[in-house]
């Protein structure tokens, strides 16, 4: 893997800083005070149920534990916690059951 020279490493970390800024100050400054129409808050509500996904499903179906192979544990404890969150409607029971069934099975399998 060839490094990045120092230089290079400071101007992306500069360029995300001010990206990340910017993108911020949209919202909190020159639309904070201002009411948002129905049809964009009726968009912005499902912003969290579409970033939580997106973070776990890497990490089920390419775990780097495994090194990019799908395993049973990940798997059976992604289904676990999916059905509990759908049965329950239970966020907290629907992560404690993912979280023991892959435990449970990681010392099952090992």
């Amino acid at each position: 893997m060839i490094q990045p020279d120092q230089t290079s490493i400071w101007i992306i970390i500069i360029g995300l800083a001010v990206g990340s800024y910017l993108l911020r100050f949209t919202f909190i400054g020159l639309v904070g005070d201002r009411p948002m129409p129905p049809w964009l808050l009726r968009h912005l509500r499902y912003t969290a149920v579409a970033i939580v996904p997106a973070l776990i499903a890497p990490l089920v179906v390419w775990p780097s534990a495994t090194e990019g192979q799908p395993d049973v544990p990940r798997m059976a404890a992604a289904a676990v916690t999916l059905g509990v969150g759908l049965w329950s409607k239970n966020v907290l029971a629907a992560m404690f059951s993912g979280a023991a069934t892959l435990y449970g099975l990681l010392y099952l399998v090992g």
